[in-house]
């Protein structure tokens, strides 16, 4: 995981639209740049409900909400479209960014090591410089305490 008060690496990625999103378009704004799993999946779909519902909150605070995972374009769009998310969802198919963030770990689930996505979620400021980092987030309570840190 990186640490607050470094440089956010640039990227550039598409959405679930196939619109490709870079960093630097969000300078100005806090960006909540969030890396989960997979979607579709039970906690998955939990986080990204919970930043659709506040959705209006974060707007009002000019803030930015991106997510990430490795799924592909045609998987976010019917994520995207299953829970009406109002927000890009990046889709990282060649880990590049997610490689850059440190989320990209050693798992262990049901006694098998496998690499994967630890959930973490990123507070970046104005300036593109990470101001907070929470790794091995709980899905259901992170669009609340991000909503509390900005």
């Amino acid at each position: 995981m990186l640490e607050p008060g470094t440089k956010a690496p640039s990227f550039s990625l598409p959405d679930q639209n196939g619109r490709i999103h870079t960093l630097e378009e969000c300078r100005g704004k806090k960006v909540i740049l969030y890396f989960y799993p997979k979607d579709n999946t039970p906690g998955c779909s939990k986080q990204a409900c919970g930043f659709r519902d506040l959705y209006p909150q974060f707007m009002e605070k000019d803030a930015v909400i991106l997510g990430v995972s490795k799924d592909s374009v045609t998987s976010h769009k019917k994520f995207e479209q299953k829970y009406e998310l109002p927000f890009p969802i990046l889709s990282d198919t060649e880990l590049s960014c997610i490689q850059a963030y440190d989320v990209w770990k050693e798992k262990n689930m049901y006694g098998k090591k496998t690499m994967g996505v630890v959930r973490t979620t990123y507070l970046i400021d104005e300036e593109g410089v990470i101001v907070k980092a929470f790794g091995k987030v709980k899905a259901a309570d992170n669009p609340a305490q991000m909503l509390n840190e900005i």
